[in-house]
């Protein structure tokens, strides 16, 4: 099984949900679209960065694990190069650079297959359009993704259910409405897949926010559609928060292309289909600040990359704990504290029905207002069963959300941690004088440049983590206290009732 069930009596999965490529269920590829095999459809083409369920012990709905282990990362195509642009062969550059800095004979090394080693040799090579160009600019805590120019939202409406084929197929459709356009297009969720698939694989030291997960059972049902909404909702924030994502040309297509034109649908399709600056060229799109203190120091960048790799686990295990004591607390409201409610509204009613048989006209009152709260508490355990909803619910999406981003980092840290062993080593040769200084030093500007771009990676998600959490748990109290408000107020009326005993 990919994931545990989740515990007994609570609607919710324990939270995150392994990502599955698309394999029938409503998001069946149209046949019309199989003319050219994409990530989403190759089964086991997303292994690794995705969470390892185990069942654990100590009644945990099933313990995450965040995988370190180097295997097969993301994209099907051999060592992360674009079709049509295998290694250069032996002769030229090539063979002089594995004669002295080793190649990873691991090819499902992270670092390998998404192309980081080739470019931190120095083996791609491409002409990058300005449009390309992601500029990494060095803002007042290090480096940072430049801001993008033109932010826009997308809101997510309620999804409708729609049928094709004279309604031999139905599937779910969700309104989209980007606010730099203005107009609302229908994505269905295997063209969000389709999109998660591409720029998972496009790019490789960006953590592309996992979707909320697949389920053939039970998807047209009212809970899972908005459950699965609000997921998409996070999706999307995250996808139109990050200054790269946000601006690149796949994600700009499957926002504006209008729903009705398949074939311009198709053709932004394949045109991301065939981009070239994947993999290994990614790492050419990347432009850094130069300059007088512009260069990072190794070191620093090792310890800071350290530093957040411990971050990245404590937050994964404590994040792991709230979810488990969210959906514990959720689910003894929903059952336990309901119960517990209207077992003592009970005992009142019962108090009040012995009381009605003294038949006396001045008790009538008493009688009137104990009954009152007896019904106060049978409201009072509704209210509990309903709260989950309101509050613990929406912190739950957010730790999914965020789950799947911590199940990303340990291969961005590879891929990283990969350029700086190729830059120790290529100093070493050059003490040893089997290499040329020249050689080294485009191996370190190389590395330079990937490690910009992930410590802009990183302090982007503390940025975007710290406003989430922020909203989030203002939320959170916020309805906490209109709930506890609301208990008051059923008991305030309750007591007001024996005035005119």
């Amino acid at each position: 099984e990919p994931f545990p069930p989740p515990p007994a009596g609570y609607p919710f999965p324990p939270y995150g949900g392994s990502y599955q490529p698309s394999q029938g269920s409503d998001d069946d590829w149209d046949d019309d679209w199989d003319d050219s095999s994409t990530v989403a459809d190759e089964p086991g083409a997303l292994g690794s960065s995705y969470p390892d369920y185990e069942a654990a012990g100590g009644g945990a709905p099933g313990r995450y694990r965040l995988s370190t282990r180097s295997e097969p990362s993301l994209g099907p195509r051999g060592a992360g190069h674009p079709p049509g642009h295998p290694h250069p062969p032996g002769g030229g550059g090539a063979a002089k650079s594995s004669a002295t800095v080793s190649r990873n004979l691991n090819r499902f090394s992270t670092f390998v297959k998404s192309g980081g080693e080739a470019f931190v040799l120095g083996e791609a090579s491409g002409f990058v359009k300005d449009g390309d160009k992601l500029c990494v600019v060095l803002g007042p805590r290090g480096p940072e993704w430049q801001e993008n120019p033109y932010p826009f939202q997308c809101s997510i409406e309620d999804p409708t259910k729609q049928t094709k084929f004279k309604g031999m197929k139905s599937y779910i459709a969700y309104k989209l409405v980007p606010s730099h356009t203005g107009q609302q297009v229908h994505r269905r969720y295997k063209h969000f897949d389709w999109l998660y698939g591409r720029l998972a694989e496009k790019f490789p030291v960006i953590s592309v926010p996992h979707l909320p997960e697949k389920q053939a059972t039970g998807r047209f049902e009212e809970d899972f559609i908005s459950k699965r909404r609000k997921g998409l909702a996070w999706w999307m924030d995250h996808m139109c928060s990050h200054p790269v994502l946000a601006q690149c040309d796949a994600f700009q297509h499957f926002l504006t292309c209008p729903s009705t034109d398949e074939k311009a649908w198709k053709q932004g399709k394949r045109k991301a289909e065939k981009d070239e600056m994947v993999g290994a060229n990614f790492f050419l799109t990347i432009s850094v600040p130069t300059g007088p203190g512009a260069s990072l120091d190794l070191q620093e960048v090792e310890s800071q990359v350290d530093g957040f790799k411990a971050f990245t686990k404590k937050m994964d295990e404590s994040a792991l704990q709230l979810n488990h004591t969210a959906n514990e607390f959720a689910r003894k409201q929903v059952t336990g504290f309901k119960k517990e409610y209207q077992k003592v509204g009970h005992s009142f009613k019962c108090l009040s029905q012995a009381f009605e048989l003294d038949q006396q006209a001045f008790s009538a009152g008493l009688n009137q207002a104990i009954a009152f709260t007896a019904e106060a508490y049978d409201a009072i355990g509704d209210l509990f069963a309903d709260q989950p909803r309101q509050d613990l619910d929406p912190v739950m999406d957010l730790l999914a959300l965020y789950q799947g981003h911590l199940a990303n980092f340990p291969d961005i840290i590879h891929v990283q941690k990969g350029a700086l062993t190729k830059v120790k080593e290529s100093k070493r040769h050059v003490e040893e004088g089997k290499m040329e200084l020249q050689k080294a030093e485009g191996i370190q500007e190389r590395c330079n440049i990937i490690s910009f771009a992930t410590l802009a990676e990183i302090n982007h998600f503390h940025k975007i983590r710290v406003r989430d959490f922020k909203s989030q748990m203002q939320h959170f109290l916020q309805q906490q206290i209109l709930f506890f408000q609301k208990v008051t107020q059923k008991l305030e009326e309750a007591l007001h009732k024996y005035d005119s005993v």
